[in-house]
């Protein structure tokens, strides 16, 4: 077996998920007065593209829908296990969000074959909405009032930063959203 420099080996990894990846539908996340919006073409009724995770929090995801529906489901008994053995208010974002980005960064540098997915995680509270985006690789970041993931994730960024105020009703968002994916 040839030899393969770490660097390499990583940088392979990373253009694999994200090849993968860039195959998928895009997902757009829009804040709101009241909210946070997840936005998707989604012509299957059985793809669960997003989804509530528990009390207040959602998730969203492109690449392989086996993985990322793995990973669904799995945050849905971390949070409810969570909920039950401590309190519900103990299950949050943050935490499904860390969750999320250990186990991929787990496979993406110790397994077979990285994961082909992007996550969106948010969390509404009273006052503010968290907004938590993880990589194939487990790299995470907390995003300010909107967010795209997927193949045309950065065209999308553009659309939605020309139309997005802190302000928006829930209507707006959603035509914002609309519009940027049309």
């Amino acid at each position: 077996m040839p030899y393969v420099s770490p660097e390499q080996a990583m940088k392979d990894r990373a253009d694999y998920a994200r090849k993968g990846i860039a195959r998928g539908r895009s997902v757009v996340a829009v804040t709101y007065a009241g909210g946070v919006l997840f936005v998707t073409e989604n012509p299957s009724a059985t793809l669960h593209k997003v989804s509530e995770i528990y009390d207040r929090v959602a998730f969203a995801a492109v690449g392989r829908f086996n993985e990322f529906e793995q990973l669904r489901v799995a945050g849905i008994r971390l949070a409810d296990f969570k909920g039950y053995q401590y309190a519900r208010e103990d299950v949050t974002g943050r935490s499904l969000a860390n969750a999320y980005a250990n186990a991929l960064g787990a496979a993406f540098t110790e397994g077979n074959k990285p994961f082909e997915v992007e996550l969106l995680v948010a969390e509404v509270n009273a006052d503010h909405v968290e907004l938590y985006h993880i990589l194939y690789d487990g790299s995470i970041t907390d995003e300010e009032g909107f967010v795209a993931i997927g193949g045309s994730a950065e065209a999308l960024t553009a659309r939605l930063g020309q139309g997005f105020s802190e302000q928006l009703s829930r209507d707006d968002a959603l035509r914002l959203a609309r519009d940027a994916l049309a």
